[in-house]
């Protein structure tokens, strides 16, 4: 598998990484319009839980982004990639220059290396040093997660009803 993309409430109830994610090196934060931040790990999947961690305590800017930003961020889209895919080809499927001609292309709102005009946080949003809108746990939040999938699947099987 060379690509994986989901909404951030269903990675969330992911808890361990698929065998067939494992190879996947590269990852996005974005929503339909924007890309906000592109990076790359040997374990996608774990760097992707890094940074919702750390965003708790401000470690992670595009983590802490996440949360100021709950419940809209929860239909965020996480992607994961493999550098050794085919659209990287061109730069040798090279890991560091995969994920570079990413953000080249992106121009993601968090990525300051190699990233002369950042995009900016699109208004609508809060900005990352923003106070959260609910103190909640983790926990609480992946029972939010969980109530948004379930209802999202019980609509969309109702729509095949019809």
């Amino acid at each position: 598998m060379n690509h994986i993309a989901t909404s951030l409430k269903r990675f969330l109830l992911v808890e361990q990484c698929p065998a067939d994610w494992k190879g996947l090196d590269l990852y996005l934060f974005r929503d339909q319009d924007v890309v906000f931040y592109v990076g790359q790990s040997h374990l996608a999947f774990a760097r992707v839980w890094e940074h919702l961690l750390s965003g708790f305590k401000g470690h992670s800017i595009v983590g802490r982004f996440v949360w100021c930003n709950w419940p809209q961020s929860m239909n965020f889209t996480i992607e994961l990639l493999s550098s050794r895919a085919e659209q990287f080809n061109e730069v040798g499927n090279d890991l560091n220059a995969s994920e570079r001609l990413l953000i080249q292309h992106f121009t993601p709102c968090f990525n300051i290396s190699q990233n002369s005009l950042p995009i900016p946080i699109p208004p609508h949003y809060l900005p990352p040093n923003a106070p959260f809108r609910r103190r909640r746990s983790l926990n609480m939040l992946l029972h939010e997660a969980e109530r948004a999938v379930k209802a999202e699947d019980t609509k969309l099987w109702m729509d095949t009803l019809e």
